[in-house]
């Protein structure tokens, strides 16, 4: 397997190329661990702060931080985009089927919170089988957590090489203007605890050769 950074849609995306693996590579192995960029924009992750870390079946996105918060009387809203490149070459198939991601909302009295999540395949939404958002109500202040299921159906490059774009829009918004003075409205993704550093996005991927 060999995993190139190329030009697509005027953005430089991660691209996954499984060329080179054998059959029993692909079925038991999965992809080789690799470190690779992945583009971001977004006033919430500015360019440049993120790579990529791929091993066996999942893709995992590390950011510094990603967060939004609010004293009275504003709103706050924070987004982070990120977009990726799966290279399928002739022979084998690629399905994304998970996104897992986790965060904390700290909301006072008269204040509220919102995580809203787009996940994306060649600029169109993809449906999820579970919801990847949440409102955060006035008095939550606690942990939470997304283990998003895909319907999607697989990249099927088994007679010709197949390009596509998949992406995660994610934004955040704080709320403050009725909360008391000297409080804040927060809502931040965490960070998953791997050993590979500060991940904010998994990606699990099923692939087979055809």
């Amino acid at each position: 397997m060999k995993v190139l950074t190329g030009m697509i849609s005027s953005l430089t995306l991660l691209s996954l190329n499984l060329v080179g693996l054998s059959q029993v590579q692909a079925q038991t192995a999965g992809f080789e661990l690799q470190e690779v960029p992945v583009t971001l924009f977004g006033n919430g992750c500015p360019n440049g702060t993120a790579k990529g870390i791929l091993d066996a079946d999942t893709l995992s996105i590390t950011i510094s931080e990603f967060e939004a918060k609010a004293s009275p009387p504003k709103v706050v809203s924070a987004s982070c985009n990120l977009r990726i490149g799966l290279n399928v070459p002739s022979g084998f198939n690629v399905q994304p089927i998970q996104v897992k991601y986790l965060g904390f909302a700290d909301v006072p009295t008269g204040g509220s919170a919102n995580l809203n999540v787009k996940i994306l395949l060649q600029g169109q939404e993809v449906q999820t089988i579970d919801d990847p958002n949440a409102t955060f109500a006035p008095g939550f202040s606690a942990t939470w957590s997304k283990d998003v299921n895909i319907v999607l159906g697989t990249i099927n490059a088994c007679q010709n090489p197949v390009n596509s774009i998949f992406g995660i829009n994610t934004n955040l918004t704080a709320r403050a203007r009725d909360i008391p003075t000297n409080q804040e409205t927060k809502i931040r993704i965490d960070k998953i605890d791997t050993a590979i550093g500060p991940v904010l996005f998994q990606i699990k991927f099923a692939f087979n050769p055809c």
